[in-house]
């Protein structure tokens, strides 16, 4: 299959040597720009506990007062390794969904009312983790240290790719990604050999921003679990 990657570089590399290695044909497309925030450094002192969403978010990550025994609540499997590569040695990895980062949070016994713990995350979001956590009573401070810059122009090189090679699956990864992609499609006139393909969504958010216009086949699928979606498709 010809399978179209929508994550810079850093973050899908792993995944598209996977793919490759599978026999898939795989078309590299990233549509966001990811920039650190250059925001003041974090004391983490404060902090009983850091929670990360994302790899950028760590990457980005400027702290000083560092603890690498704090303890790190990681969205997945690839973020948890992206922390412990950091140094930090105190890491829960929830599996590749935001909600279930949230229930292993709720039902931490790490975690009790006095905890405070700092949300690390970028600018553009698919679920308020913050705000459902506060709503659990827990005591958290969201702290955006990155931002993504929407990537919607295709150069010459990468325009016949696409058409000589029209994509079977679309992975896509955030709202902003997603406006981003239909942009690039509509400006490049990439219709024809786009709508048909089947659109993998990592949430309802980002799925209905397909499924509201001409994009007929969407899914939804759990980050990490690109590969094994692709075998209970096909």
């Amino acid at each position: 299959m010809n399978i179209l990657i929508t994550r810079p570089l850093l973050d899908a590399e792993d995944l598209m040597s996977k793919l490759f290695s599978m026999g898939h044909k795989i078309v590299h497309l990233p549509t966001l720009k990811i920039l650190p925030s250059n925001s003041k450094p974090i004391d983490s002192s404060p902090y009983d506990a850091f929670i990360f969403t994302s790899a950028n978010a760590v990457r980005n990550l400027n702290l000083i007062n560092q603890d690498f025994n704090k303890l790190c609540f990681c969205v997945g499997s690839m973020t948890e390794k992206i922390v412990r590569l950091k140094g930090y040695k105190n890491t829960i990895s929830a599996g590749g969904t935001v909600n279930a980062l949230k229930n292993l949070i709720v039902n931490s016994n790490q975690i009790h009312k006095n905890s405070f713990l700092a949300y690390f995350c970028g600018d553009n979001i698919s679920y308020d983790l913050d705000l459902e956590l506060k709503r659990e009573g827990i005591k958290i401070n969201k702290i955006i240290n990155y931002f993504s810059e929407k990537i919607i122009h295709l150069n010459d090189e990468n325009k016949k790719i696409v058409e000589s090679h029209p994509p079977d699956i679309i992975f896509i990864y955030s709202t902003r990604s997603a406006l981003s992609f239909v942009e690039i499609v509509k400006n490049y006139s990439l219709d024809p050999i786009m709508t048909g393909s089947k659109v993998m969504c990592i949430s309802k958010k980002v799925a209905d921003i397909f499924s509201t216009t001409k994009w007929k086949n969407v899914e939804i699928f759990n980050p990490g679990d690109e590969i094994l979606k692709l075998k209970m498709d096909s």
